[in-house]
């Protein structure tokens, strides 16, 4: 897929997935500057929204700063937790209404998850508002579903060393 400057976009991170399938795949956390940087590509930013989850420790209210210092607008809400133990914390259902209602505005929406949930995201995208769906995720953890149907992909897997911090890892001399 071709991509321009003049092309408007749209950024929408699910955080919680995006950290799940870095830890579970390398034990490390994501760089989410340089993932934006990329999805970027030198186009026009309109938005850029990083969906994540608070929990009752608040351990993550740091790393939530961060991200708003590099460009993004966090949206946040609690981790549900059920009698009997159960939790949820998943934005999908936001994250799609916001990705409809900022679509008359942008020519591409790129969508930062590997969740196959969002295939009926991508379609409405496509065939009801006319916009060019890209995908960044890392492929490993990646609806094969979800490849089929988006416009371009990005396999955040394929350099790792860019878009996972190296802070954590011990460095050998």
């Amino acid at each position: 897929m071709i991509k321009h400057k003049e092309q408007r976009i749209g950024v929408f991170v699910d955080v919680q997935n995006m950290y799940h399938s870095a830890k579970n795949l390398y034990k490390a956390n994501v760089n989410f500057q340089e993932v934006l940087k990329t999805a970027i590509a030198g186009r026009k930013l309109i938005r850029a929204v990083a969906y994540g989850i608070i929990t009752t420790g608040g351990e993550e209210s740091k790393f939530l700063e961060t991200l708003e210092k590099q460009g993004f607008e966090v949206k946040t809400k609690e981790l549900q937790i059920f009698p009997g133990g159960a939790k949820k914390g998943d934005w999908d259902v936001g994250l799609a209404v916001d990705a409809i209602k900022t679509a008359d505005k942008l020519d591409v929406i790129i969508l930062v998850t590997g969740d196959g949930d969002f295939i009926p995201l991508v379609r409405y995208l496509q065939e009801n508002k006319g916009c060019l769906v890209e995908l960044v995720s890392f492929a490993k953890s990646t609806s094969s579903k979800l490849l089929e149907v988006v416009d371009d992909y990005t396999d955040l897997g394929s350099n790792i060393s860019k878009y996972l911090l190296k802070s954590g890892l011990k460095r050998r001399r």
